[in-house]
């Protein structure tokens, strides 16, 4: 690379020092959490691998099984109670070594990929009785995670949903206005 004629001037200028800190850092947030997780896997004698994405401001990690997956689902745990939890203390590794919250989300198992499709049907259903019954629709408690996803689903349908409640019993509400 011939920096003094500017053959990667373009490519330098395109990334700025502000660009490349947020993603380095979610970067070394996503090995961060894998060391963790691998650690965990290893004393729990549970097979897994795990896989490391960065996007849309977020570390991504999923922890999948090539073969029988029993332990991995103990991982996750009823209605993803445990992974809710591990994902938690994965954030708080995090944070004890860099010194920074962490939004990153984990998977195990490709069940927050089966829950978002749960949870785009959930929303369809509301949106339906909304149009039927012409009331607000009250759902279950969910994370915020789930509700965020829920909200998107509702938008996109062209209804109206809000969060109410407080800690473990905040929910959302679907309506037509």
């Amino acid at each position: 690379m011939d920096w003094e004629n500017g053959e990667d001037a373009a490519a330098d200028e395109a990334t700025t020092d502000d660009e490349q800190a947020p993603l380095s850092r979610l970067e070394e947030e996503g090995d961060i959490a894998a060391d963790y997780l691998e650690e965990l896997l290893d004393i729990a004698d549970i097979d897994g691998d795990i896989d490391i994405e960065v996007r849309g401001g977020r570390t991504y990690l999923a922890v999948i099984a090539d073969e029988s997956a029993e332990g991995l689902d103990a991982l996750v745990g009823t209605g993803g109670e445990v992974l809710e939890a591990l994902q938690e203390l994965t954030r708080l590794a995090v944070l004890s070594q860099t010194g920074n919250r962490s939004r990153l989300v984990l998977d195990i198992n490709g069940y927050r990929g089966e829950r978002t499709k749960y949870l785009h049907s959930l929303a369809e259903d509301a949106v339906a009785k909304v149009k039927s019954e012409g009331s607000a629709v009250h759902l279950s408690p969910m994370s915020s995670y789930e509700r965020k996803i829920v909200h998107d689903a509702v938008a996109d349908l062209g209804f109206v949903s809000e969060s109410e409640g407080e800690g473990a019993k905040r929910h959302i509400v679907v309506s037509a206005d």
